[in-house]
């Protein structure tokens, strides 16, 4: 089983309505310890990525990404933008000029996305940060690549581990981001960044599963 240019573009159409339908829950999330944005800002970025699909339906999966990641990083305020602007920058790099990705490619996709948010945040697991998300969901697709899994498990696979870690976000204490200015104020509440990083991964899961 193997990931093609219309699973790539069907995911980025599926994740600008699923962000959409989350917006006021993201929303609701950030205005408990963040500045109440984050539902807006990824709404309109993917909207402003869902308007470019049309254009890329010949382009190679490498270049679908990264026309994301720029568009991203032009539409969307606060610390998100940059930060998955930067992963679907790098993200388009490790899988330029390919049509069809192995399991073994969206591996390298899903690393190259997780580092761009490291090189970028500057933030580690355990910081109530999008990574905490981010990190258990490569880990779990590299063991399901070195299982010997197929596309569909390893996407499942993944998406589950991110949604494990965004419930592990409640108890944590927020070290980086708006979050950390509120310190002890930031525990008991669910990361909005980590959750749309799942919803990220969830809806690739759907839609190439």
């Amino acid at each position: 089983m193997s990931m093609t240019t219309e699973d790539v573009l069907r995911w980025l159409q599926q994740l600008a309505q699923v962000l959409q339908e989350n917006r006021e829950y993201l929303t609701q999330l950030d205005a408990a310890i963040g500045d109440a944005d984050h539902g807006a800002n990824m709404d309109r970025g993917f909207k402003a990525v869902s308007a470019k699909l049309a254009t890329l339906t010949n382009a190679d999966i490498g270049a679908i990404l990264k026309t994301v990641g720029t568009t991203l990083v032009s539409t969307v305020g606060g610390a998100s933008g940059p930060l998955y602007g930067t992963a679907f920058l790098r993200a388009g790099i490790a899988t330029a000029g390919k049509q069809v990705l192995s399991e073994a490619d969206v591996v390298v996709l899903l690393t190259a996305f997780v580092e761009g948010v490291k090189a970028r945040g500057k933030a580690q697991v355990g910081e109530k940060t999008m990574l905490d998300a981010l990190q258990p969901a490569l880990d779990a697709a590299k063991k399901a690549g070195s299982d010997g899994l197929d596309l569909a498990q390893l996407l499942k696979q993944s998406s589950d581990a991110a949604q494990q870690g965004v419930q592990a976000t409640i108890p944590l204490l927020a070290t980086k981001g708006r979050a950390s200015y509120l310190g002890e104020r930031s525990i008991g509440h669910q990361d909005p960044g980590a959750t749309s990083s799942w919803l990220i991964l969830k809806t690739l899961a759907d839609s190439c599963g």
